[in-house]
């Protein structure tokens, strides 16, 4: 989690900072685990899947008219060639409007799953603070932000503890938590081949607007 990245909570007085308790917090294993999350995320997925499907539609659909227009466009005269011109870079307008308005920086999909995400990280946050406090924890960091942890005592892990005052325990299936593997997501994310394909393209089509400007 982007906005969860290091958490320090101060407990005692700057003299007494190098004897404070320092806590592990795995929040992406956290947020994965919550069931609420976990449905809200596969109806956004759902909803950014039915926009890549959109977005290929169109996207061969101007490749069709391109190509027809490029074979046919020796035949056009007059306000008829203009006409299978405009309809071509129409096309190419819209496909980059689609890819920048849901697929760029500042998209629909990026605001969507940061409206999704928020609440559940406040609830994160409020629990953290909350075993912190109980286990008297001046330095709290979250493991899931690509902090390289060679090797992590269970005492000091408080991830399940977290899930408990969230009212969702670890599975026991679960593989152990003292043994880190350095810059691993716990999470996971999956991103589809298009669904990268479409970001790289929202970035490239932000660049050349940005260059135009």
């Amino acid at each position: 989690m982007k906005k969860i990245a290091l958490i320090v909570t101060i407990l005692f007085t700057a003299t007494q900072l190098t004897a404070q308790k320092i806590g592990v917090v795995d929040t992406n294993y956290v947020l994965s685990k919550l069931p609420q999350y976990k449905e809200a995320e596969a109806r956004l997925n759902t909803q950014i899947a039915q926009w890549q499907n959109d977005l290929q539609r169109l996207q061969t659909e101007y490749e069709r008219k391109r190509e027809a227009f490029e074979n046919e466009k020796v035949l056009l005269i007059g306000d008829q060639l203009k006409l299978r011109e405009k309809e071509v870079t129409d096309l190419e307008a819209n496909i980059r409007n689609t890819i920048g308005g849901r697929f760029g920086t500042n998209g629909e999909v990026n605001q969507l799953r940061s409206n999704l995400t928020k609440p559940f990280q406040d609830q994160i946050w409020n629990a953290i603070k909350t075993v912190s406090t109980k286990n008297n924890l001046g330095i709290v960091l979250d493991k899931s932000n690509n902090i390289s942890v060679i090797f992590l005592d269970k005492r000091y892990d408080y991830t399940e503890a977290v899930l408990n005052l969230l009212g969702k325990t670890l599975p026991k299936t679960d593989e152990p938590r003292n043994n880190v593997r350095p810059g691993v997501n716990s999470r996971g994310t999956n991103n589809s081949k298009r669904g990268s394909a479409i970001q790289k393209k929202a970035r490239s089509v932000e660049a050349t607007q940005m260059r135009a400007e």
